[in-house]
């Protein structure tokens, strides 16, 4: 008996020995999981930093906004029009006011907004008003039957055949011409860029407004047999009773080469900016002028059954026989992408970049320019469009800029602090003597001694050359120390025992042990440099206009009536710097604290 208690008490010795040893091993297998490569640590390290993945993220956005989005959102940068000038952000240009939606009579588009009048008479303006004075209606203005909106004046006439005007008076807008104030009738009128028209019922039309801007002339003849009449911002045109067309100006110009063959048989005619078009009898449309953005590209589908036609800037709209509508020319704004209105459409209003349909029922459709996410700048240009144009320059000046400075440091360094001694000694005095001198007043003389004297994209190339060779002693001083505490290493020796060239100690095998330290001082002077291209681009001698960068789109906002009126032109600008200059300057940080873990208790 007590030899198999015995033989019980060591099997059960033998089994917890063996658990135990395979607790161990477990434990030990556990412990070597956990042994983590330097790259690891540093990228385990940097996960695990909040402040840098939140610098990560943001820096990725806006650099992915900039890269991506001004595929689908291109942008001409010589781009201007003054009619949209300092459009404050938001939508609803073309958001007509429920009350009138299902029963609209008339609608007219002016700049950046609209006027429209219901089948009581009554009259709602929408949209983003350029004036102040564009809000303070008339009193007592009677039933209204027609409305039409300009540039930032309004003109309507009631079913008295009175004529109304508000919103901006400069330039007499607001006083009428005396034969309509002595009661001549009215029949139809129309709010222009600085200008206002009115027809009477006798066939005569009156101007009244900028008369240097679009000087009037009748030939013999044409006053008193007009029948209808359209204007641009260059020229005032108009269909006489006999189906004629005649332009009204002194000078000959692209609107009057008329084609022959359709005169007599007029029937409507409309202008773009740069060119005029005519229905004849037979559903035709004939287009004459400069073909801009494709305003004479009429579909063929729609010839012989066009009723009437509608211009604005760079694009027509035809109502056809069958109540639906075509359009064609410029789409930047989708202008020309005309809604599936499945009801028939009685009337149709062009302007600007915008259009509207109402149907026979009295509903509105409409499409075009609604907006702009950020506004607009004093030249009428896009602002996010800009900015994300501007933000790729910025990155890109900055980056290549680094890059040159990175790969002059890392040389000089490498090689200084290898070598040592009087190579040492010479390099190290050289980059004191670039680190001296003083880069903005040495980039602001360079530029403006040779600035004019080369094109845009060499003045480009200039601006990231400079940045470049005057940003590399810092990171030269780095490299050379880390080089100088790396050279004593035994790895350095056994290289130089079996028999490796210089070169090949210093880019091969020391450089890659300090090259985390190179990516932490390359990633901060990134944001430096792009701060550094801003602040020469805001004082005018970094990239110019037209090109777009976040400098110079600040440099635009430089006046009192700016920053107090217009905020969104350098709130958005500075806002989007700020933030990818901080996010750069985090994730440098980020990576600092990863590869010096004690740099933290410092």
């Amino acid at each position: 008996m007590a030899d198999k208690n015995t033989k019980k008490k060591k099997k059960k010795s033998t089994v917890g020995m063996a658990a135990s040893r395979m607790a161990v091993g477990g434990a030990m297998t556990e412990e070597q999981e956990e042994i983590l490569t330097p790259v690891q640590m540093v990228y385990r390290s940097f996960l695990e930093d909040k402040v840098a993945m939140a610098g990560v993220f943001c820096f990725l956005f806006i650099f992915l906004c900039c890269v991506v989005l001004p595929f689908f959102l291109p942008i001409d940068m010589y781009y201007q029009d003054v009619t949209q000038a300092n459009v404050a952000p938001g939508f609803g240009m073309l958001k007509v006011p429920g009350s009138l939606k299902n029963n609209a009579e008339q609608i007219s588009l002016g700049s950046t907004f609209s006027v429209g009048i219901d089948a009581e008479g009554n009259v709602y303006e929408w949209g983003s008003f350029p004036n102040k004075k564009l809000k303070k209606l008339p009193a007592d203005m009677g039933k209204l039957v027609q409305v039409s909106a300009g540039l930032d004046h309004v003109v309507a006439l009631n079913e008295d055949g009175e004529v109304l005007t508000w919103g901006n008076d400069r330039m007499g807008l607001g006083s009428l011409p005396i034969e309509l104030r002595m009661g001549e009738r009215v029949k139809e009128v129309y709010a222009g860029y600085q200008i206002s028209l009115a027809l009477t019922e006798k066939g005569r039309l009156y101007n009244w407004g900028n008369s240097y801007l679009i000087d009037v002339r009748f030939p013999e003849g044409v006053q008193g047999n007009i029948e209808k009449f359209a204007a641009n911002t260059d020229i005032v045109m108009v269909l006489t009773k006999d189906g004629r067309v005649e332009a009204l100006s002194p000078k000959s110009t692209v609107y009057s080469a008329v084609p022959e063959e359709i005169q007599g048989r007029v029937v409507d005619l409309a202008l773009s900016d740069e060119s005029a078009a005519a229905v004849t009898d037979d559903g035709m449309v004939h287009i004459w002028g400069n073909n801009i953005k494709g305003t004479r590209a009429i579909p063929e589908e729609i010839q012989g059954r066009v009723t009437s036609v509608e211009g604005a800037r760079f694009h027509f709209t035809a109502l056809l026989d069958d109540g639906t509508v075509a359009a064609w020319g410029d789409d930047t704004f989708g202008q020309i992408r005309v809604p599936d209105v499945k009801e028939k459409i009685s009337t149709i209003s062009s302007g600007y970049y915008g259009n509207y349909a109402i149907t026979e029922s009295g509903k509105t459709y409409s499409w075009g320019l609604d907006g702009y996410l950020m506004g607009t700048d004093d030249f009428g240009r896009d602002v996010f469009r800009r900015l994300l144009k501007g933000g790729r320059m910025t990155m890109t000046v900055g980056a290549i800029a680094v890059i040159i400075s990175t790969f002059i440091g890392v040389i000089i360094g490498g090689v200084s602090g290898y070598k040592g001694g009087k190579v040492d000694n010479l390099l190290m005095r050289l980059t004191e003597i670039v680190s001296s001198l003083p880069f903005l007043p040495f980039a602001i003389i360079l530029s403006a001694i040779i600035g004019n004297n080369i094109s845009e994209t060499q003045r480009i190339i200039m601006i990231m050359v400079i940045l470049g060779l005057l940003s590399w002693p810092g990171i030269a001083r780095l490299v050379r120390g880390s080089v100088l505490a790396e050279r004593e290493q035994e790895f350095v020796t056994a290289a130089k025992a079996l028999g490796v060239k210089e070169a090949g100690i210093i880019f091969r095998h020391i450089l890659p042990n300090v090259i985390t330290v190179i990516i932490v001082n390359a990633t901060l002077d990134f944001a430096t440099c792009m701060l550094t291209e801003s602040s020469l681009s805001f004082i005018g001698f970094g990239v110019t206009e037209p090109n777009a960068t976040w400098g110079n789109m600040l440099n635009g906002a430089r006046n009192a009536t700016v920053i107090e009126s217009y905020w969104w032109r350098w709130v958005y600008p500075a806002i989007v710097l700020a933030i990818c200059t901080i996010s750069i300057n985090c994730i440098g940080d980020g990576l600092r604290d990863a590869v010096d873990p004690k740099s933290k208790e410092r």
